[in-house]
């Protein structure tokens, strides 16, 4: 299943018109169109945490938050015990079918390097799944937002907890607001450079295996992967629809119901440019299905203008990696971990 983030080192881990280049909303539209689309009544946060536990030096905490009048948010994180003053952040999600508790170890080593680590449960995974299996409470309620409208479980609502995420750790004394990570895998991945790309709180970005372009896909019929990691969802609305044959163009009008604008106006080369001048290391496989090179290449090419005209070249990096597909190599995340302590300096580090 696309979401399985294989452990490494540590145990390693409505219908919208299309829009051409010219057509593009402008670097300041973007955003605002983005957050009025997700956008929803807030309620208070009213954050809980409890489940203490210390091992080997690190904290563990379990604690919850919420992010609107219906959905909590679980996670977990992850501090040394004698951290002392702010520290920064790196925050972690998962793929599709995954959890948090996936991400523990990846947590725990942040908080060994002196960051405050944290996982949190995408929207309808891990504890949020309503005591089913993660991968198939995602898939229904995507067919559910297909049918009725509501809801956006595919990408943007865990983006929206992302960012109640980091209205919650604006109040809490031990993190430094400043200094915030976001890396994501496969799903994780889009829910980053989405999440990045609309607000500025997050000062570094690693989104793993997941960059791509959907626009690219559907043009040149390379959309049957990344449309199989939510396979019961599409079959479910084809059949809706009393289609035998799911094709491009269904692919498209599925898209626009569920996670509407994700292939024109929210696609990877409208986004990931956003995130710039704030550090971004983007890594994906050179042989992945899931996020064809050429469509791949499209946004990375975009990004690096946008990073040329921002004078901060050397905050942009692309690593694919070779002979590699939907999986993450030790060489990689060891890369990804220089890149954090590089840009948020933990233990002081300048």
């Amino acid at each position: 299943m696309a979401s399985k983030v294989k452990r490494l080192l540590f145990a390693a881990f409505l219908l919208v018109p299309a829009f051409s280049d010219a057509q593009t909303l402008g670097p300041d539209v973007t955003p605002k169109a983005f957050l009025q689309m997700i956008d929803r009544p807030r309620a208070g946060l009213t954050p809980r945490q409890n489940n203490q536990r210390v091992e080997n030096g690190i904290e563990h905490w379990h604690f919850t938050y919420a992010a609107d009048e219906a959905q909590r948010v679980t996670g977990l994180l992850t501090k040394a015990t004698n951290a002392s003053g702010k520290r920064p952040v790196v925050i972690a999600l998962h793929g599709t079918g995954g959890a948090k508790e996936e991400l523990l170890d990846l947590i725990q080593l942040f908080a060994q390097r002196g960051f405050i680590g944290i996982a949190i449960d995408g929207r309808y995974h891990g504890e949020r799944s309503n005591g089913g299996d993660g991968y198939f409470a995602y898939t229904d309620a995507i067919l559910r937002t297909y049918r009725t409208g509501k809801e956006h479980p595919f990408l943007y609502d865990t983006v929206w907890d992302v960012l109640r995420l980091l209205d919650y750790l604006e109040t809490r004394d031990d993190v430094d607001p400043q200094h915030i990570g976001l890396i994501g895998f496969s799903k994780g991945g889009m829910e980053t450079y989405l999440a990045a790309a609309v607000d500025h709180r997050i000062a570094v970005a690693v989104p793993m295996i997941g960059v791509q372009s959907f626009r690219w896909a559907l043009d040149n019929n390379a959309w049957q992967s990344r449309i199989g990691t939510i396979q019961p969802a599409i079959v479910g609305a084809a059949r809706d629809e009393g289609k035998s044959r799911i094709d491009a163009d269904f692919v498209q009008h599925f898209y626009n119901r569920v996670v509407p604008g994700i292939a024109d106006r929210f696609d990877g080369p409208q986004m990931l440019p956003l995130i710039a001048p704030r550090p971004l290391l983007v890594i994906n496989g050179d042989s992945d299905s899931l996020t064809p090179v050429p469509g791949l290449m499209e946004v990375v090419e975009k990004t690096k203008a946008a990073y040329a005209r921002a004078n901060a070249v050397d905050k942009f990096k692309f690593t694919l990696q070779p002979n590699t597909g939907h999986d993450v190599t030790p060489q990689a995340f060891q890369e990804v971990i220089a890149w954090l302590e590089q840009w948020l300096k933990p233990n002081g580090r300048q």
